[in-house]
């Protein structure tokens, strides 16, 4: 008897949840197009190019509509249980709630770490192709010149402070540079006017620098004065000056985890990355959450059940994403660690979900 009432809420669920999925992916794919619509006629974007973009988007979509395709077909599939008496013989067998939405709590599991493969090995690539072609087609380019870069070397011995970073020409200006022997003793400090790279010697070379350094025959600092200057340690590659438009969210899991390594050894911010990458885990965890909770507000729904399952899916995911995008603020500016700003809506709409599930109809 269990294992057909399991196959009479799958059977129910199923054509719901890929209606729902359909007019989400849809919603989301609109979204995109409207936003963008003037850019396309101005830059004279076919349709088929269009297109194009619609389709590398998809799967970016399909992740994104899953809680809320999850939320309304368990809400409104639970719903209609409900409105026409179905569960009376289910509940009068002693088969409580928790037993009977057994099914669709392992399909939510199921499902969860089915989202973070699927994101891992389609959803990256697709959705990097997606945004590489839509800046192609709408003759947008990221700047890599930076300003204000500081940028920390060889264990914090060298330490780099510039006013601007110019990509094209991979030049410095008014840099500062001090270098610290492993002790954290100052071995000298540049203060130079410009400062570009030698690709052929791999290191910055100054221009027009005042070096204030210690003078080991004297045992005193002074300090010098001359137009040109370089050092074989100060050899950092330009690239870890370049304003950061990479996106951990185009990544996969082990570059996304090497880019910040590197992020915390150049010294330069990393906590927006972090954040982004932990909630790479927790968002993954989503579908199981959702599912707890809309089994529990399922049944409360006797009338105008596609309406207010509708409403109900739609309310709960801007809370949600909203409170995703709160957290991940206060990490970036240091309220909060990375991992709180990216877990603590999971923790929340999982102990909303056992409070609500508590209070159910059984």
């Amino acid at each position: 008897m269990v294992r057909t009432i399991d196959r009479m809420v799958i059977r129910n669920f199923i054509p719901i949840f890929l209606m729902a999925i359909l007019f989400f992916v849809l919603i989301l794919e609109l979204v995109d197009l409207f936003a963008n619509l003037w850019r396309y006629i101005n830059n004279e974007v076919t349709i088929f190019q269009i297109l194009q973009v619609f389709m590398f988007y998809i799967p970016k979509c399909i992740n994104l509509s899953l809680p809320m395709s999850l939320l309304f077909a368990v809400s409104y599939t639970l719903g209609n249980f409900y409105a026409n008496n179905e569960l009376i013989a289910v509940f009068g067998s002693g088969i409580s709630l928790f037993r009977f939405v057994t099914s669709l709590l392992v399909l939510g599991i199921l499902l969860s770490i089915s989202s973070f493969f699927f994101e891992e090995k389609v959803v990256i690539e697709t959705f990097s192709m997606k945004n590489e072609l839509s800046h192609q087609l709408l003759r947008q380019s990221d700047s890599l010149n930076n300003s204000n870069p500081t940028v920390i070397d060889r264990n914090g011995m060298i330490i780099y402070s510039a006013d601007f970073y110019n990509d094209k020409d991979i030049t410095l200006s008014n840099i500062i540079v001090i270098e610290k022997d492993s002790q954290g003793n100052l071995v000298q400090s540049i203060n130079s006017e410009w400062a570009d790279w030698n690709a052929e010697r791999g290191l910055w070379e100054f221009h027009r620098c005042r070096r204030y350094y210690f003078k080991e025959e004297t045992g005193f600092y002074e300090i010098d004065y001359s137009d040109e200057y370089s050092n074989p340690l100060m050899n950092t590659i330009p690239f870890t000056f370049r304003r950061s438009v990479r996106n951990v969210d185009e990544m996969r899991i082990g570059d996304a985890r090497a880019w910040i390594t590197s992020l915390k050894k150049a010294g330069l911010p990393y906590t927006e990355a972090l954040t982004t990458y932990y909630r790479r885990f927790s968002f993954s965890l989503t579908p199981f959450i959702v599912c707890l909770l809309s089994s529990a507000v399922g049944g409360r729904f006797k009338k105008n059940i596609l309406l207010m399952s509708l409403l109900t899916s739609l309310i709960v995911s801007v809370v949600f994403y909203v409170m995703q995008m709160i957290m991940a603020i206060f990490a970036n500016i240091g309220y909060i660690s990375p991992a709180a700003g990216a877990w603590t809506p999971f923790l929340f709409f999982t102990i909303a979900g056992l409070f609500t599930y508590r209070w159910a109809h059984s």
